[in-house]
C-alpha cells in the first residue's frame, strides 16, 4: 500500500543534492540547516515536532530548489535534523502543502511521483 500523503524524491536545494519528503500532511516546509540560504528573517517563534524531536522555530529562509532541472523557490524553516525514512535514508527537506500548492506540485499516490506539468510550463493561475 502506498502512503497517499508522503512522496520521497531527489531534488536540489541551493545547488546541493537533497533527499526530500513531499508531505501533504505538513503545511510548512523544513530543511536541514546545512541547506539554508543567507536570505533569512526572524519570525514569531513556534514549536513543532519533526523526526521524533520538538524544535523551537525562530526563522524562515528563502531557498532555491529544482526538480529534474526545473527551478522553484520555497520558504523553509531550518532545523538541525529531520530524521530518516523507513529505509534509513536521511531526510534533508520536507516540502509542505503550501509550497506544493504554490508551484502546483501534485503527488501521485499510485506511482509515488510528482506531477511537474505546471512547473514545466511555468504557467500558473492566480485568483
Amino acid at each position: 500500500m502506498v502512503d497517499v500523503s508522503r512522496t520521497f524524491m531527489e531534488i536540489e536545494i541551493e545547488g546541493k543534492r537533497a533527499y526530500a519528503l513531499f508531505d501533504t500532511g505538513s503545511i510548512r516546509s523544513y530543511i536541514r540547516r546545512e541547506f539554508s540560504s543567507d536570505v533569512k528573517r526572524k519570525i514569531t517563534p513556534f514549536n513543532v515536532g519533526l523526526g521524533g524531536r520538538i524544535y523551537r522555530i525562530m526563522e524562515v529562509c528563502l531557498v532555491e530548489c529544482a526538480i529534474n532541472g526545473l527551478p522553484f523557490d520555497i520558504e523553509a524553516h531550518p532545523v538541525e535534523d529531520l530524521g530518516f525514512d523507513e529505509e534509513g535514508r536521511r531526510i534533508d527537506a520536507i516540502i509542505g502543502a503550501l509550497a506544493m500548492e504554490k508551484w502546483v506540485l501534485i503527488p501521485n499516490p499510485k506511482t509515488g511521483e510528482i506531477d511537474l506539468t505546471a512547473l514545466k510550463r511555468r504557467e500558473f493561475t492566480e485568483y
